[in-house]
């Protein structure tokens, strides 16, 4: 099966352009592609898997990528799937946001001479003449056309800032100029990317003639993956700093039944023919599937030693072994009162909760066990010798940590 029949396999594609020519170009390696990424913060996350998993996969298959940050863009914002305005960013702030991204995306894209390449669309925004911009590129564009776009539909209802709408204008100068100067002839994009991505290909076409060269497809569900970035305690991010390599696993091992096999299929690189095998499971066989896209994914982003010790310290958790691996948190002297500390306390050191308030109410619930016992008492103390061996501190059915002094 050559890439381009894989990627619809794998469930990857929504919408193209010029099907056949897309599928000859990107099965036969002619295809200089590229992806775009804000950096509104300083870490990529989950919502961007995909897209890092996609540029693995085609560059592979012998086809040149494109790591666009969004130096430039990240001034104005992105409106798509937006209800508000994004707040404004100091120049200092995306500068070291764009620095972190190229450290990241480097462990999943071989940077290089004729391999990838990773540019920064504010070499040429920053430095744009207004007047002449708007003469040049926004006489192409038709305003009802533009409010008709699917990416400012959310923001019109609450008003959209002139800022705002000149996104489509900027995303679609960025193809124009990666075309010209990288000979850039794909771009590839989330769903909710769909409207910027056309004006970007008729940009060129309106600009360079019918015969140019400007390709269009988007991924099936970027748009869900950005949602997939946050869950009720925060982000899940792939700096292991921010998302330790144990609470990505078990985000990974935490999916919904009905989207585990979903996931291994578009996300990780198993060969189709062992996840068609593994279609069939259901029941029990399914609590298999998922720990193997957490180990997969896992191993992708921190490596094949994490990957062990986050399955390591997840079974021992599930009393299938020990617990050296387990996360931990510590407890300091300091934290001590009276050479104890309550439970609350530790709930709230170890994160497992944000507030005491938080922590009260979890095991009131009946939700906290401690080496599992359930925890009645919000008052219960936990002394200095107790904690020299640990104790492992469970919320709920997901959350866990190894307390120890």
């Amino acid at each position: 099966m050559k890439i381009y029949d894989e990627l619809v396999a794998r469930g990857l594609i929504a919408q193209v352009t010029n099907e056949e020519e897309i599928k000859e170009m990107v099965d036969n390696g002619k295809a200089v592609f590229y992806i775009g990424f804000d950096p509104t913060a300083d870490s990529l996350h989950v919502g961007h898997f995909m897209a890092l998993c996609l540029m693995k996969r085609l560059q592979m298959a012998g086809n040149k990528p494109i790591a666009l940050i969004g130096g430039g863009t990240a001034y104005i914002g992105d409106p798509s799937g937006r209800t508000d305005m994004r707040s404004m960013m100091a120049k200092e702030t995306i500068e070291h946001n764009c620095e972190c991204f190229k450290k990241q995306m480097s462990r999943f894209i071989e940077f290089g001479e004729d391999k990838a390449i990773m540019v920064n669309n504010a070499d040429w925004l920053l430095d744009l003449n207004y007047i002449e911009f708007i003469r040049d590129i926004g006489s192409c564009f038709s305003v009802n056309n533009m409010l008709r776009a699917k990416c400012y539909e959310q923001r019109l209802e609450k008003g959209l800032s002139f800022l705002e709408f000149n996104y489509m204008l900027m995303q679609s100068y960025d193809f124009l100029a990666l075309y010209e100067k990288y000979g850039c002839n794909m771009q590839f994009g989330g769903d909710d990317q769909w409207s910027n991505m056309l004006g970007g290909t008729e940009l060129i076409r309106k600009k360079l003639g019918k015969d140019a060269h400007a390709m269009t497809i988007t991924l099936l569900l970027n748009s869900e993956g950005k949602k997939m970035g946050k869950t009720q305690s925060g982000a899940v991010w792939l700096d292991p700093n921010k998302t330790p390599p144990y609470d990505f696993y078990q985000y990974w091992r935490n999916v919904g039944d009905a989207d585990v096999l979903k996931c291994i299929r578009m996300l990780t690189f198993l060969p189709l023919e062992q996840i068609d095998e593994m279609d069939k499971w259901e029941g029990a066989q399914l609590n298999r599937a998922k720990e193997i896209l957490a180990y997969e994914l896992t191993k992708l982003v921190h490596g094949e030693e994490e990957a062990d010790k986050a399955q390591s310290a997840a079974q021992s958790i599930f009393g299938a072994g020990g617990n050296e691996n387990m996360p931990e948190s510590k407890i300091c002297e300091e934290d001590l009162r009276d050479g104890a500390i309550d439970i609350l306390s530790i709930l709230v050191k170890a994160e497992l909760v944000p507030s005491r308030s938080e922590a009260r109410r979890a095991v009131e619930q009946g939700g906290v066990t401690v080496d599992g016992d359930k925890i009645t008492d919000i008052k219960k103390l936990y002394t200095k010798q107790e904690l020299l061996n640990g104790i492992v501190v469970r919320r709920g059915k997901k959350a866990f940590k190894k307390i120890v002094f």
